[in-house]
């Protein structure tokens, strides 16, 4: 099942089942299901199979409802206000070519325990535009990713159970603002002005049944479900980013079982997988650099058109633009007054 949020005619944000391009209100079709993506997680497993009841009996014709063509609403983010938004660090490969880049050797412990760090779940937008302050564009990047979203409460989970606490998958896209970010973190603490301003998921929540097809066996040594999913990422029409979510060398499960130490996930929960290798600019400028001194770098611009696409999790949208506005946090920073 594909569930989406969306708005039409300026109506509140809406939730529904998403099939071949068209859009089945889930309340409308089954009163007793909530209308909002937060209400329907909250409301457990009995709502989930609920609605996948009625998804698959529209896919069958056994259950006529009416429907809107999706090219007569805006999508929204599928998790429009999610409880919280967690982003981790999940494919070595990226990890270890951005180290190489700054020559300094691969840190060792990312072989021995998942990592993650929270970011502005109040910043989480879906398709369409992205609206950037002007300091955002010193090194503006994106990054493509997957991510789960949570649909069960728990606390102190193992691996080996974690995934049960998936109620989705989707695109996602960790924006960046690598000026910001570097500054910051010279300081040993963050990614935050550098990360806070966007986070974008989409375009639907595909539910995990949809997604057994293409599972693979984790890497060894780790445990939880893996899968053979393509993740590429076009800009302006130009494919710069390809991986695979089985390239993952944490799986979600240990990542949620990391999350979950001590503390309770909750539905609504966002967890993004980190970037895939080849996944941004920051890691695509610095490898073309290292082999090339005259390597031409890149990063994103005003006006330019970011798509992002994953197999089975369908294909993301966003247009870069610019805030009309001189204001910048860069130049409030103060300096020592010299003797």
């Amino acid at each position: 099942m594909k569930l989406v949020t969306y708005e039409q005619s300026g109506l509140a944000p809406q939730l529904g089942i998403f099939i071949s391009d068209k859009i089945y209100n889930l309340h409308g079709i089954e009163s007793s299901l909530p209308d909002n993506m937060k209400d329907f997680l909250w409301a457990g497993e009995k709502a989930m199979d609920k609605a996948k009841q009625l998804d698959s009996d529209l896919k069958l014709g056994k259950k006529e409802a009416s429907s809107v063509e999706l090219k007569a609403v805006r999508l929204l983010a599928p998790v429009p206000q999610p409880t919280s938004c967690r982003d981790g660090y999940a494919f070595r490969q990226h990890v270890a070519a951005a180290r190489r880049n700054r020559k300094v050797p691969m840190i060792e412990e990312f072989d021995q325990y998942p990592v993650f760090y929270f970011t502005n779940h109040n910043a989480v937008q879906g398709p369409g535009a992205i609206c950037c302050m002007p300091d955002h564009f010193q090194k503006l990047d994106f990054e493509l990713e997957a991510a789960v979203v949570l649909g069960k409460k728990g606390r102190n989970i193992r691996a080996k159970d974690a995934d049960q606490y998936i109620a989705g998958y989707m695109i996602m896209n960790d924006m960046s603002a690598r000026t910001l970010q570097m500054e910051e973190m010279l300081l040993n603490l963050g990614p935050a002005k550098g990360k806070d301003f966007s986070t974008v998921i989409g375009p639907y929540m595909v539910t995990p049944d949809e997604l057994d097809a293409y599972k693979v066996p984790a890497k060894t040594g780790h445990e939880g479900n893996s899968f053979n999913l393509s993740m590429k990422c076009w800009v302006n029409g130009m494919l710069v980013s390809e991986g695979n979510v089985d390239q993952m060398d944490w799986t979600f499960a240990e990542i949620i079982a990391r999350c979950a130490y001590g503390v309770d996930i909750l539905p609504g929960d966002i967890i993004g997988s980190g970037t895939v290798g080849t996944g941004c600019f920051l890691e695509l400028n610095g490898t073309g650099l290292l082999n090339d001194p005259n390597y031409k770098v890149q990063w994103l611009k005003d006006g330019d058109e970011v798509k992002m696409e994953i197999k089975g999790l369908g294909t993301l949208v966003n247009t870069i633009c610019k805030e009309q506005t001189d204001y910048s946090i860069l130049e409030l920073k103060k300096f020592p007054q010299s003797n």
